[in-house]
């Protein structure tokens, strides 16, 4: 029988769902007031309160976006609930009088896509071990990363993260979490976003812990490139680049254009017309604006921004071969862009493909190109995070690497991007995910990645050596948990002084 517990926010009282298994779970409360209206465009400004109790059962809106494109609108779920308080949040609690750690979650999807209410990350299994887990929506694409020049507020989206970190902080007692012992974690475009919460004053003693997976701190665009994109977007909607023009354009318009956008960018990577963003393709992420990200937070990481701050830092073994191969683009590269890419990249073209290889053997030009670009984009800026912050933190950085690989796609996509989610969750059940994973994935590797998430939010410690530059102990999560130490360093080193 489902009870229904009651708790009393800043805002306002909140009635849950109490499952068979004494976890109760809130849905939809609002962090900050709705983001539309005389706040379109602004910083988050605080939740309005009510009166009574508040049903808290169902999850809330989701921020506006267009779908994932195809096939990927099938690999990677995603959920859509219209409505204008789309800057809510959900907490699952195994004990609303307790004082336990916290676990915070900050999505993916390219900052253009995805929310806090995908039942994968459903944080029961979070709360069954003992951690309070908060999911959240934050304002994506032009509404959340737009930036047309100074004194526009930049980054939203991070003041949206940010927002509800202080609302976690103000509210999670209420719910039996401790705010002294939070550990904010993401992936993709989330763990992006921890990699420039790490570098900005706003940020800092809201947590303690950041599990970073996919993603670190590399990802930003400087104000020129921001510049660009938003003309981009404004001359393709036939207005004016300001944000008051863009506001009048219909939301469904303003997202499909955005999403054309980066379609565009693929299709034609010209860095006159879209500066940095030709090599992420991500037209709207975090800007070093100069006010609300001084910095490139790599660097400020390096110099002690988050001096105070453990990390748990992940990356996939294949991750690009997600955007490879379910389009079949994998089998039509040729060995000129390769090449060419690598080249892009920075490194010696003809001695990197001949690293590659080495280690390789067999592989195809696009074989290689994947492997290169899963070192660009994820792996060498997570060893470069770890670098950075070890400084200073000397006993507090741990590196893994995901590596099990699917069956689905004829066994070809690898250990990608995205492919470890309901392991981190354990949430394997969820048939959303199979499409991706296929239906009968190792639930014992689910409880290995899961524990050590759980052993490092309750104490800084996921169970392995901390990583150092001497060792660089890494651990592989697959079937069978392994400990390498400097996994590929002939690769590793190909992109010293060039990532």
């Amino acid at each position: 029988m489902m009870l229904q517990p009651v708790v009393h926010t800043g805002q306002g009282t909140v009635r849950g769902v109490l499952d068979d298994g004494g976890v109760a779970a809130f849905k939809g409360i609002p962090y900050a007031a709705a983001p539309f209206g005389a706040n379109r465009f602004r910083p988050p400004r605080p939740a309005e309160p009510w009166s009574g109790v508040r049903d808290a059962s169902g999850y809330g809106p989701t921020a506006p976006k267009a779908p994932y494109p195809a096939p990927y609108d099938r690999l990677i779920p995603e959920v859509d609930i219209p409505g204008g308080d789309c800057l809510n949040l959900n907490v699952w609690t195994p004990d609303p009088g307790g004082r336990l750690p916290v676990m915070v979650w900050l999505h993916g999807g390219a900052f253009a896509n995805g929310s806090g209410s995908v039942p994968g990350y459903d944080g029961s299994r979070f709360a069954r071990d003992g951690v309070v887990c908060v999911t959240l929506n934050y304002r994506l694409g032009a509404d959340g990363f737009l930036y047309l020049g100074e004194g526009d507020p930049a980054n939203l989206g991070l003041l949206d993260q940010i927002a509800a970190l202080r609302w976690v902080r103000d509210n999670i007692p209420a719910f039996g979490g401790d705010p002294d012992r939070v550990t904010v974690a993401g992936e993709s475009a989330g763990a992006m976003s921890i990699g420039a919460l790490l570098a900005m004053q706003s940020a800092a003693g809201l947590f303690g812990r950041a599990i970073l997976h996919s993603g670190a701190a590399h990802h930003t665009l400087g104000p020129g490139t921001g510049r660009l994109i938003g003309r981009q977007l404004a001359d393709r909607l036939g207005v004016a680049p300001a944000r008051r023009a863009l506001a009048a354009v219909p939301l469904d318009r303003l997202t499909q254009a955005q999403q054309q956008l980066r379609a565009d960018i693929a299709a034609r990577p010209d860095p006159a017309l879209w500066g940095e963003a030709t090599r992420n393709l991500m037209p709207f992420e975090p800007v070093v604006d100069g006010v609300t990200l001084p910095r490139p937070p790599i660097d400020a990481i390096a110099d002690g921004a988050a001096a105070g701050v453990d990390l748990l830092i992940g990356t996939n073994s294949d991750e690009f071969r997600l955007f490879l191969v379910p389009n079949g683009v994998i089998d039509h590269i040729p060995e000129p862009l390769l090449a060419q890419t690598a080249a892009g990249y920075g490194l010696d073209a003809e001695n990197a493909i001949r690293t590659y290889r080495e280690q390789r053997p067999g592989a195809t030009p696009g074989d290689l190109l994947a492997a290169i670009a899963t070192d660009w984009f994820y792996r060498i800026p997570a060893v470069r995070l770890a670098e950075a912050q070890i400084r200073h933190r000397p006993d507090g950085v741990f590196l893994y690497e995901f590596a099990w690989r699917p069956p689905t796609f004829a066994g070809r996509l690898g250990a990608c991007h995205a492919v470890d989610l309901p392991f981190a969750f354990d949430n394997l059940h969820d048939t959303a995910f199979a499409p991706l994973i296929g239906t009968e994935p190792p639930q014992r590797l689910a409880d290995a990645l899961h524990a050590a998430w759980v052993s490092f939010i309750a104490t800084g410690d996921p169970g392995w050596p901390a990583y150092d530059e001497k060792r660089r102990a890494t651990l592989r999560f697959d079937v069978r948990p392994d400990l390498e130490h400097d996994p590929r360093p002939e690769e590793r080193t190909l992109w010293e002084g060039r990532r």
